[in-house]
């Protein structure tokens, strides 16, 4: 075990998670009002009403299978009788099919940025950073799980190696010798992950952590339209008004 995987795999997750709450809290205290993704449906909405969905869908379960995979132990599925082989066809199915739904996602999103004007002047430096770690870090994933599975090369098992790691930053006890371990691939798909999360205060994916859960419990909303005049009431039966 040497220096450089100490301070990788055991000070800089811990520095990232420094920046990560400070920052958050940082912004939501003095930038309450920039604490949005700055829509700009407005300005283009036939490419962003594919690009996304794409995103957000492909991005939902790229989370999920990121929490099953890294919290979950290899000995709780097989205890449910999922096979290690089975594990890794659905993690390469599922996971290839979200990953390259988010990466095209992610792909138009970024095409309609810089073709479109009006929102590509609405574009700060810090989206600009935070669109390039984001494709990096889909990119990473990918070849993760290409390479991981033995499509080519050799599989290798990260749930014995990068998960271990993961859960053990919980306790305060990280185990850098199973990191050190893990293929090449996979390190780097966690520090461009780390990256991500370190800069994530400061761009517009701050928004993700207020989800608007209240819009589903909100009243409806009715819209008029003032084209057709003043509304009308149907006639009721009964006396007529006199004078």
């Amino acid at each position: 075990m040497s220096g450089v995987d100490v301070l990788l795999w055991g000070v800089l997750p811990y520095v990232m998670v420094v920046i990560l709450v400070s920052g958050t809290i940082w912004r939501y205290r003095y930038d309450k009002f920039g604490w949005t993704t700055r829509s700009s449906e407005l300005y283009e909405s036939r490419l962003l009403r594919i690009g996304s969905p794409l995103f957000h869908f492909g991005l939902l379960v790229v989370i999920i299978g990121h929490v099953i995979g890294l919290l979950i132990p290899e000995s709780w599925t097989d205890a449910i009788g999922l096979s290690e082989h089975a594990y890794h066809i659905q993690a390469l199915v599922l996971g290839g099919i979200a990953g390259f739904c988010t990466l095209v996602g992610v792909g138009i999103l970024v095409y309609r940025r810089r073709t479109s004007g009006p929102v590509f002047m609405a574009t700060t430096r810090n989206d600009k950073l935070m669109y390039v770690v984001l494709v990096a870090a889909i990119v990473a994933g990918l070849a993760t799980t290409v390479l991981g599975t033995g499509i080519i090369g050799e599989q290798h098992s990260y749930r014995e190696t990068v998960s271990p790691w993961f859960r053990s930053l919980f306790v305060l006890q990280p185990d850098v010798a199973s990191m050190g371990q893990s293929n090449l691939e996979f390190k780097i798909h966690t520090l461009i992950g780390m990256l991500l999360f370190t800069i994530w205060p400061f761009t517009r994916l701050v928004h993700a952590f207020t989800a608007p859960l209240a819009y589903l419990f909100r009243p409806y909303i009715v819209y008029r339209s003032r084209d057709a005049g003043p509304a009308t009431r149907p006639t009721r039966r009964g006396w007529d008004r006199v004078g």
